[in-house]
């Protein structure tokens, strides 16, 4: 039985009086523990996909499943990191990512220990204390990643968590990511423009097309992990999805 199952949902937005269809009866599922990719031209509707999934947002029409129970509606069920960190400016790092704990009045002490290993594993021990203000984009987007794996929910949502980082620290947030993946086996599904990321990253990759958004096609990804951006096999995927994506990309500018 797959983790996280949509169907068949539409959405449509009214934009100065006139109708804006972003989701066309889009169908995909993911399986527990799997780790898939979402690629798709920008203003596609994937950040409006993940609105819904999560609750935020009601669709027009469809379903969202989440272990065969139908959840469309429901918040709380998933963890959901946004493109922006979205942190707490009056609260210290450690009661930022301590969000999660207390909303679901879960006992402290045991959720700080826990914070205190996450946020040492991903360099950010002696920062306990610090503001957001006093951080790097980099590290607010660690401790924005830190506070999404202590909501400790089956389902990971990761919406281009690292889009505007520089290419080395996306890199190594990429690597801690994966690490964490492989130890937690949570399922992920991340969107992303970076085609290369999605390669790294994913178990399969699920691509999108222009708005109205609806499945184009399905890429199963089957390298055994670490991948190399070097790696032929890696390569010749990445040209597969570039000229699909292009395709697509071309269907936006046609329409504008």
């Amino acid at each position: 039985m797959s983790r996280l199952k949509v169907k068949n949902l539409t959405q449509t937005f009214v934009q100065n009086g006139s109708r804006l269809p972003v989701l066309d009866a889009l169908n995909f599922s993911v399986d527990e523990g799997e780790f898939v990719a979402l690629l798709g031209p920008s203003g596609c509707g994937k950040s409006t996909l993940f609105n819904i999934i999560s609750g935020i947002l009601a669709p027009d029409t469809g379903e969202i499943y989440l272990n065969g129970e139908q959840i469309c509606g429901n918040t709380g069920r998933f963890a959901y990191m946004q493109q922006k960190d979205l942190l707490l400016p009056w609260r210290t790092v450690l009661r930022n990512v301590l969000v999660g704990p207390e909303i679901q009045q879960e006992p402290l002490d045991t959720a700080k220990e826990e914070a205190q290993q996450r946020l040492a594993q991903l360099g950010l021990s002696g920062f306990e204390n610090s503001y957001p203000m006093q951080l790097s984009g980099g590290m607010r987007q660690r401790v924005a990643l830190v506070r999404t794996l202590l909501f400790r929910k089956e389902v990971l949502l990761l919406d281009e968590p690292f889009g505007a980082l520089d290419a080395m620290t996306r890199t190594v947030m990429q690597s801690i990511l994966l690490d964490i993946w492989t130890e937690g086996r949570q399922t992920v599904l991340l969107i992303t423009h970076d085609v290369e990321e999605a390669l790294l990253l994913a178990d399969k990759i699920y691509v999108l097309t222009a708005r109205p958004a609806t499945l184009k096609t399905e890429i199963p990804v089957p390298l055994p992990r670490p991948r190399n951006v070097t790696d032929t096999d890696l390569i010749h995927l990445k040209r597969e999805l570039l000229e699909l994506l292009q395709v697509e990309m071309s269907q936006v500018f046609n329409t504008n």
